[in-house]
């Protein structure tokens, strides 16, 4: 008698199925992921310091995350999920915010996370001489932090803020003993968090160093997998320009790169060797932002003539080719709750309005270079543009917005790059025509507010400096109702005054985040809610077949 299985073997068949099977167990084995090995990642932006608490760098939180966690995590739709706190509730008044904290949670010194640790984090960002502008921000609002027991703390604020939960839930939290180290304002391996990987070593213009922890257990409720992350190190490299970032990758110096320019992005895109993704961010676009009251620009009819001069879609095309976005508002479209669709197209690029503009507030004459002048003076207004934040080929687009504004209208933009330290002196002073800038780190609301909050109250990124009565009345209402439709409602009015109105500043792009790697790196990708890079977390290395 000849069996089905002799019959299959005779022919062979029998063989190519055992053979078929193994193929497929191995394929299935090199899709799962797998524990070990060394990622290097080319990032564009060095941190200005390690110690999150006092980085404002969208950028930077990529590298800090690695190490450093927060209360809360965010869903795709700006939600909120368990992460260092299990839960959280706030009080019928609106002026309490109660977080029940995980009871398994170690820093990487040794020290537990308790209710405590939680409640010195924002006693001490309460204090200017720690925190500097942000004790102004949205921990100003807290009036007490209490440890109720061992694993609760509550958070008891003056008034109702509306953002706050979004502030408060965001905030890293540090090791007791960081408080007391020598290297609290730089950061450093001293400043302990409770992250998958711990901060190893740090060379100041090279790379960054974080190996894995091995006790970590505490991932969000939204991470890929749970347990310690599957790298056992992490290398960020410090490649500022966007053409040896992408030399760096296609040659096999690093696994992955963020930051890739307009230029460059083809090199990635359907090509089976890589893979490319790119995400456009929350918060502000990268915006000129008007000074009112210094200048030129403290006169209405020039703010909104600089806003006409500028063809912002002819030099978005020309520099990005197609790969970013032209900005309209004072939010970027991935602010879904609080952006206003309806400005869209309600002003732009018009050169016939922008000269009339500037006739009609007396910049009638022409110099031998063709810019406007006003009693024998010229129509200059200086851009004091950041070092620090000049990224993704924005040194290119200034130039060709400067290009713009003297061949549309004869208005001389002036272009000053600056140092950290020069830059922070000359915007607290009001030294500046125009400060381009974009805003990634806080909530929608967050992120209005302290734009456009006055100064003297903590408006600690207000650069336009407006003081105007409407936008402040606006601000405390929003503020003080959690009532999320009518502070749509209230920030559609502030977005078209700002903008419409009073021409604060003219929204050029929307930042766009781009992440390419080799073939072999599986789980690289954005955080769910701001969209910027994600930590390594989640992050394999395929092994070769």
């Amino acid at each position: 008698m000849v069996t089905r299985r002799d019959f299959l073997a005779g022919t062979g068949i029998a063989a190519l199925s055992l053979t078929a099977g193994l193929r497929l167990s191995q394929a299935q084995a090199k899709d799962l992921p797998a524990s070990g090995g060394s990622l290097s990642w080319g990032v564009e932006t060095e941190p200005s310091t390690l110690n999150p608490h006092l980085n404002g760098q969208a950028k930077a939180k990529l590298i800090l995350r690695n190490s450093y966690e927060t209360l809360l995590a965010r869903t795709p739709d700006g939600g909120y999920v368990p992460w260092l706190a299990k839960s959280y509730s706030v009080s019928d008044d609106g002026k309490t915010y109660t977080f029940t904290l995980r009871d398994d949670v170690t820093f990487s010194d040794g020290e537990k996370l308790d209710a405590a640790a939680v409640a010195l984090n924002f006693t001490k960002l309460k204090e200017p001489t720690y925190s500097g502008s942000i004790s102004a921000g949205h921990v100003s609002h807290v009036s007490e932090a209490i440890a109720l027991d061992s694993h609760t703390v509550a958070l008891k604020l003056n008034d109702v803020y509306s953002p706050f939960l979004d502030g408060a839930s965001g905030i890293e939290i540090l090791s007791p003993k960081s408080f007391s180290s020598s290297q609290l304002k730089s950061g450093g391996p001293e400043i302990a968090g409770t992250g998958p990987f711990i901060l190893d070593s740090y060379i100041k213009g090279q790379e960054i160093r974080f190996r894995k922890n091995p006790t970590y257990n505490w991932a969000p409720d939204n991470a890929a997998h749970h347990g310690p992350a599957y790298l056992d190190e992490v290398i960020y490299r410090f490649l500022p320009e966007s053409a040896v970032r992408t030399g760096a990758l296609t040659s096999g110096q690093v696994h992955v790169i963020e930051g890739i320019a307009g230029n460059d992005a083809a090199l990635f895109k359907d090509n089976l060797d890589f893979t490319y993704q790119s995400a456009i961010n929350t918060g502000t676009p990268y915006t000129l932002f008007l000074n009112v009251t210094i200048g030129p620009t403290t006169d209405l009819r020039v703010r909104k003539a600089v806003l006409a001069a500028i063809d912002v879609e002819r030099v978005i095309a020309s520099v990005y080719r197609g790969e970013r976005e032209r900005a309209w508002g004072i939010l970027t479209p991935a602010d879904t709750d609080f952006y206003d669709k309806s400005i869209e197209g309600r002003y732009g690029f018009d050169a016939g309005l922008a000269n009339s503009l500037l006739d009609e507030a007396g910049w009638t004459a022409k110099d031998a270079e063709g810019f406007r002048t006003k009693d024998g003076k010229r129509l200059t207004i200086e851009i004091v543009q950041s070092q620090a934040t000049l990224r993704d080929q924005r040194d290119i687009l200034l130039q060709a917005v400067q290009a713009q504004a003297r061949q549309n209208a004869g208005i001389d933009l002036a272009l000053q790059y600056v140092d950290a330290g020069t830059y922070a002196n000359r915007q607290k002073d009001g030294q500046y025509g125009i400060i381009p800038n974009s805003t990634t780190t806080q909530e929608n609301g967050v992120t209005i507010y302290f734009h456009y909050l006055q100064r003297n109250k903590g408006g600690s990124i207000n650069y336009s400096r407006t003081e105007a009565p409407e936008i402040s009345a606006w601000l405390d209402e929003a503020a003080s109702t959690l009532d999320a439709r009518k502070r749509f409602e209230i920030y559609a009015q502030l977005q078209r005054f700002a903008l419409l109105d009073q021409a604060l500043g003219l929204p050029l792009y929307v930042p766009d985040d781009q992440i390419a790697a080799s073939i072999a790196v599986k789980g690289v990708g954005f955080r769910p809610f701001k969209r910027l890079p994600e930590n390594a977390y989640d992050i394999w290395l395929q092994q070769p077949a």
